[in-house]
């Protein structure tokens, strides 16, 4: 009998922490046969300090072509985000979007599904050949390695507005469920935390945007385009826009969103990311909408090295520190207000 070289588990340091799952549901809809079907659920997995916190909940959105496992580990096999939130003291829910990793997707009823996610368009977007690129855990040469990274990343759903509407809407229902958290979005999940805003102003304490597609009204290719501004599916804007068109067409300082007035978001970047290239244009958009944006990109505080996955590549608890620092000083000031 040949013996097991090495067990996942005996790396891994024992925790005491409270966790579950649960299901925020969908809609109800009605098929050709007449059949009744669940729309766009979304899984929800959770984990907590075993002690009582005065820490606000976080929620974790992935990004596109991603589920909740982004969070949770690295390509390496390192803890992820995830367990670096719990361990900092905050409640931490991590969202498979609908149509997503655990959250069916099936065609019918989900709605049409993109191409299966590539190894050239992963290569280029998150271990791109440029030498200030240093923190990506893999060898790009290990092909074994990099057939478990891509495994879990899968399609994107079509029509982009009508998944951010799916994401905006569940993700409302699971604040209500939650109260006031801090929502942290990444890549093509950005979308979903300003439509969760706009839908639950109150409810959204601040945001970390990691990364987020933009800049205003682009489009990218094999996602779509962001029709409303930094959306595809309708913002909200003072005064009103009839038509994603009309938002377009208005001049861009007067594209003022009410539920973003005040809004403490952090905007984080890698220092070898192309994503990095249009943020402060993502930056300027969110200012003029009325959030209180700061830009936090990662050499500016000493991090330095990181693409696009800056959440789980070598150095990923020190990119961790640098977000959890921001998050810490809100929710300090939350509690003392």
């Amino acid at each position: 009998m040949t013996a097991v070289a090495s067990r996942f588990w005996e790396s891994v340091v024992p925790t005491t922490t409270r966790r579950g799952h649960f299901w925020v549901p969908g809609e109800r809809v009605v098929g050709d046969d007449g059949a009744i079907r669940a729309k766009g659920p979304m899984f929800v997995a959770w984990e907590a300090p075993a002690e009582e916190t005065d820490r606000p909940p976080v929620v974790l959105v992935h990004g596109g072509g991603g589920q909740g496992t982004d969070w949770l580990g690295t390509p390496d096999g390192r803890p992820g985000w995830a367990a670096g939130y719990v361990t900092a003291g905050y409640p931490t829910f991590v969202v498979d979007r609908p149509g997503h990793g655990r959250s069916p997707a099936h065609p019918d009823v989900v709605g049409t599904l993109g191409p299966q996610f590539d190894y050239g368009t992963g290569q280029a977007l998150f271990f791109p050949d440029r030498p200030d690129h240093t923190r990506w855990p893999l060898d790009p040469d290990d092909e074994a390695a990099t057939d478990r990274w891509i495994a879990p990343l899968g399609a994107l759903p079509v029509d982009l507005a009508e998944s951010q509407r799916m994401d905006a809407d569940r993700l409302a229902a699971l604040l209500d469920l939650l109260g006031p958290a801090v929502v942290v979005t990444h890549s093509a999940g950005g979308p979903s935390g300003w439509l969760l805003a706009d839908r639950r102003p109150a409810l959204v304490r601040a945001l970390v945007a990691i990364e987020p597609i933009g800049p205003a009204f682009a489009t990218f290719p094999g996602i779509g385009t962001l029709d409303w501004g930094l959306t595809a599916a309708p913002l909200t804007y003072d005064p009103p826009r009839a038509s994603a068109a009309d938002a377009r067409a208005a001049d861009p300082a007067t594209l003022r969103v009410p539920a973003l007035v005040d809004l403490p978001v952090a905007l984080v970047t890698g220092g070898a990311s192309m994503f990095a290239d249009f943020a402060d244009d993502v930056a300027a958009w969110l200012a003029v909408g009325g959030a209180a944006v700061e830009r936090v990109h990662l050499p500016d505080h000493g991090v330095t090295g990181n693409g696009h996955a800056l959440t789980y590549e070598t150095n990923s608890e020190e990119t961790l520190a640098v977000v959890l620092r921001w998050i810490d000083a809100r929710a300090a000031a939350a509690r003392e207000a």
